[in-house]
């Protein structure tokens, strides 16, 4: 009798052993807990979340337990994007559209720093730029208190995060500026008044360049450097021969660049908003 019952415990333990370990290989083979991920995603708007897949969804749309949005949506949307300029009127589509592989090169985005020191760390991750980036920067407002225009957030590279330092399409810089030739000696304050407008001074350096000034000067005696705070400029056809009538004039120190700066000879390349 002892044996049998030592038999019937021994099988019931082996039992129990095997609905074990089947439970295990099942937990272990459910592709819902290999592949759920958690998301990390904006916090900035109001309605609106992108996750860090790229997707936009609103609030009530995201998968509570992951952050990410669920169901069938557009990845890396540029709704209400302009993308020549690189500029949205919407926090949430700049950082989707920003996510895009095909406009945000990894390899640059984390090489930018997120503030100006050069003790500044760079941003970790693709998702760190874009959500940084597409937030109200420097570039977008004037007189630090008005956006240029509503597309505010933008997600360019910087001009020196570009191949070689080199700022291949300036243009972008001036989404929203309106660009203004001046009248011998006046100042771009002055210029950009007439107008019903002001002089933006951090565009000054994007207009000081000679392919920029060729595209809304003659520049007919060439493009030369100089000093002077009412450069970026055109010297007037009929100053001194000393003066180079008819060369555009550029200069290489950035600091001496102002809005009120001018000179008799000279027409202004003006930045108005």
């Amino acid at each position: 009798m002892s044996n049998s019952r030592l038999i019937l415990s021994l099988l019931f333990r082996f039992i129990l052993i095997i609905q074990l370990l089947s439970r295990v290989s099942a937990i272990r083979k459910d592709p819902n807990l290999l592949e759920k991920r958690i998301c990390r995603t904006t916090v900035q708007g109001r309605y609106l979340r992108t996750d860090d897949n790229g997707h936009v969804c609103d609030a009530l749309s995201m998968d509570p337990q992951s952050g990410c949005c669920f169901g069938k949506r557009e990845q890396f949307s540029c709704h209400g994007c302009n993308l020549i300029s690189q500029c949205c009127n919407s926090y949430e589509f700049c950082v989707s559209c920003c996510l895009n592989p095909a406009r945000t090169q990894k390899e640059l985005a984390l090489k930018v720093k997120m503030a100006k020191p050069v003790t500044a760390g760079a941003y970790a991750s693709v998702f760190d730029f874009c959500t940084g980036r597409c937030r109200h920067n420097s570039e977008s407002v004037v007189h630090e208190n008005a956006y240029l225009s509503d597309f505010h957030h933008c997600f360019s590279l910087p001009s020196n995060s570009t191949a070689g330092g080199v700022d291949r399409n300036p243009e972008l810089k001036l989404n929203g500026i309106h660009v203004v030739v001046g009248r011998q000696g006046e100042s771009c304050d002055s210029v950009c008044k007439s107008n019903g407008q002001s002089c933006v001074p951090s565009k000054l350096s994007v207009l000081n360049q000679c392919e920029i000034m060729q595209k809304y000067m003659s520049c007919k005696g060439a493009c030369l450097a100089s000093i002077g705070a009412d450069q970026p400029a055109e010297v007037v056809d009929d100053a001194p021969r000393h003066l180079n009538p008819g060369a555009c004039l550029y200069t290489r120190t950035q600091t001496i660049l102002s809005c009120d700066g001018s000179h008799q000879h000279t027409r202004r390349l003006c930045p108005c908003a």
